[in-house]
């Protein structure tokens, strides 16, 4: 059941929020979590890896974290690209009122944090980074980045991180044939078990 909560719309356990304090964009901040959500007890591997791997965000425009859980990938762009609008979605709204919270008080204010239905359709990004949720199934999670990646700018970067033993491989093979021609994919690094994946769309 721990894996069901995170990713249900309205998890049923207890929500036992905590403050935590972690290091982002070079900035110790306090922030919240809670039971329930995604890696609780602070900033999971996968997403330490990711953000120690990518090159700064676009300054301006839109950007996207998919899958946004209470913030740290959201909150880490907005802090570097401060003139840019970033967007956090994710389908959970308990992660969704405490990532809001947090963007708040990590001073964030050019984060909107939303379902991905309330995202504009005709909205495009200019940089995306997540860490996306594997454990929702195959099916799922290739639904999810095939509604996400094709709305990248001309120019704009996808950076995913996802775990080697959860088919980070597989993945990247994957997406080459469901992005096709006007997208170029690529393994970044690897790092503790994780491996970093460029997509760039060049037309």
């Amino acid at each position: 059941m721990a894996n069901e909560h995170y990713f249900s719309a309205n998890p049923s356990s207890e929500t036992r929020e905590r403050e935590i304090t972690v290091t982002l964009a070079d900035r110790p901040l306090t922030l919240t979590t809670a039971a329930g959500v995604f890696s609780p007890d602070g900033i999971d591997r996968g997403t330490k890896v990711l953000l120690g791997s990518v090159p700064a965000p676009a300054s301006d425009g839109a950007l996207l974290d998919i899958g946004c859980g209470w913030g740290p990938i959201a909150i880490t762009m907005a802090l570097q690209s401060p003139d840019a609008r970033v967007w956090g979605v994710d389908v959970n709204e308990r992660v969704l009122g405490l990532a809001r919270g947090n963007a708040a008080a990590a001073g964030a204010a050019n984060v909107t944090v939303a379902l991905p239905s309330d995202v504009p359709a005709d909205l495009r990004f200019r940089t995306i980074w997540s860490n996306p949720p594997i454990r929702v199934g195959k099916d799922e999670l290739h639904e999810i980045l095939l509604t996400w990646l094709p709305r990248l700018e001309v120019g704009g970067e996808a950076w995913l991180v996802v775990s080697k033993d959860l088919g980070g491989d597989s993945l990247q093979k994957w997406l080459v044939g469901a992005l096709g021609e006007g997208f170029a994919v690529d393994r970044v690094s690897t790092a503790k078990g994780f491996r970093v994946i460029r997509v760039v769309r060049s037309a």
